[in-house]
């Protein structure tokens, strides 16, 4: 059951929650893009159950510790540990220095949680804005990270994206690669797909609910979508003889853009949900591969080795009009267009190893975000079009990493055994 359906005050759906002070009074809309911008210091003392108001416990301390956690996922906030000041609420924030606190009260009655957020201003000693959230304990969490969201868009102007999730493939289960789903934080692990065979390039339908992906389990590179959420049957898509990779769906979710050799020539091809092919898009003009579709549906990127080394291109749809946007290095791969349509992300061969690098659609010189001497792969944009997520092969090591834009905050997404690898990031799913 969905948050939509349960989330209930008084009788009436609470999806956006219950506003305590005025929207437009409290958006602050920090400029998180500045240069000399700084991590925004906050407090979020232990969440404090109304039952057992002088009493914190274990269900306490993971409340506050997943809020703390997917507030400084974002990367501009920094949250004093509550050890630090013991955890309570009546605390003197500005000695603290503090610029935000987040105070949360609950109670569990009949099997229902009730959530009381504010977030308190510390310079102005006031609310910004608080909500109240009401649902059965077991999407406890996704209250919680609804708010975070709340208040990552009080802050920027943007919703956050901590109810996004995260799908790679990986041969943990038994030493074959198959398709996983991950919430943003790393949690909550779901094995997707058993095919026992070598399964890969898993990728987001517009509105998170789908996944298609290549399996090579009947012998040959097929396609197949599936329902990840409601573990409905999965079901062929295309299953021409030779290639049927990459899939890339576009922003209306009603075709796909896929790589097909039924011809001979591993060219780019246009199908409905269905698999019907519309229409052929390139036609024997070297190797294309790897399409990602612009924001707008008006273009794609891809990678085509037609000047001789694998570079990126992009396509107009429409008048299938083609031009290069990459100069420099002799081999760029995998290309992500970013949500706002601002950044093209890709993984280029640099000194003997794969980084990544980010460029304007328009071309020009690229941006490096990663710098160690590994290989960095396969990246897709966060919704928010602020980080970039990808694999990082270090040693015999594949492990799902993110960094943002702007080349900070290189991280490890989660710890998990085996070699992970074709990460994509879903829109959120809020």
């Amino acid at each position: 059951m969905t948050l939509r359906k349960i989330v209930y005050v008084s009788g009436l759906a609470l999806f956006m929650g219950f506003l305590f002070t005025s929207m437009a009074q409290a958006r602050v809309y920090l400029d998180i893009t500045s240069p000399d911008f700084r991590k925004v210091p906050f407090a979020v003392p232990y969440f404090t159950d109304k039952n057992n108001p002088g009493r914190i416990d274990k269900a306490d301390r993971d409340m506050t510790a997943l809020l703390t956690k997917a507030l400084e996922f974002h990367g501009f906030i920094s949250v004093v540990p509550p050890d630090k000041y013991g955890g309570y609420n009546n605390i003197d924030w500005p000695k603290l220095g503090v610029d935000f606190t987040i105070v949360t009260d609950y109670k569990t009655s009949g099997g229902t949680m009730s959530f009381e957020f504010r977030l308190i201003d510390v310079a102005e000693d006031k609310m910004l804005f608080g909500k109240r959230y009401k649902g059965s304990p077991d999407i406890r969490d996704k209250m919680i990270l609804r708010f975070c969201n709340e208040v990552i868009y009080q802050l920027t102007g943007e919703r956050g994206i901590s109810l996004s999730n995260i799908t790679f493939a990986s041969d943990v289960a038994g030493g074959y690669k198959e398709i996983f789903v991950s919430d943003v934080l790393g949690r909550n692990i779901k094995q997707i797909t058993k095919h026992k065979s070598l399964t890969v390039s898993p990728k987001f339908s517009p509105d998170g609910k789908l996944l298609a992906y290549t399996t090579y389990h009947p012998g040959n590179p097929n396609l197949y979508i599936t329902d990840w959420q409601e573990a409905k049957t999965t079901k062929s898509v295309s299953r021409r003889p030779g290639l049927n990779l990459a899939p890339a769906w576009s922003p209306d979710g009603k075709t796909m853009v896929i790589t097909l050799s039924t011809e001979g020539n591993p060219d780019l091809y246009l199908i409905s949900k269905e698999g019907t092919i519309l229409e052929r898009l390139t036609n024997n003009t070297g190797i294309n591969v790897s399409p990602a579709w612009s924001p707008d549906g008006k273009h794609i990127t891809f990678v085509s080795d037609r000047s001789g080394t694998p570079q990126i291109y992009i396509m107009n749809v429409k008048t299938k009009s083609v031009r290069r946007i990459t100069f420099q290095g002799n081999d760029n791969t995998e290309p992500s267009w970013s949500p706002d349509g601002g950044w093209i992300a890709y993984s280029g061969l640099y000194d003997g190893n794969y980084q990544i690098f980010i460029i304007k659609p328009e071309g020009g010189q690229a941006l490096q975000l990663t710098w160690y001497r590994d290989d960095h792969e396969s990246p897709s944009w966060s919704p928010d079009s602020r980080q970039v997520v990808f694999t990082r092969r270090h040693n015999n090591d594949r492990d799902i990493c993110t960094v943002f834009r702007n080349g900070t905050g290189f991280r490890t997404l989660f710890e998990l055994n085996g070699h992970q690898s074709s990460p994509e990031w879903s829109t959120r799913m809020d």
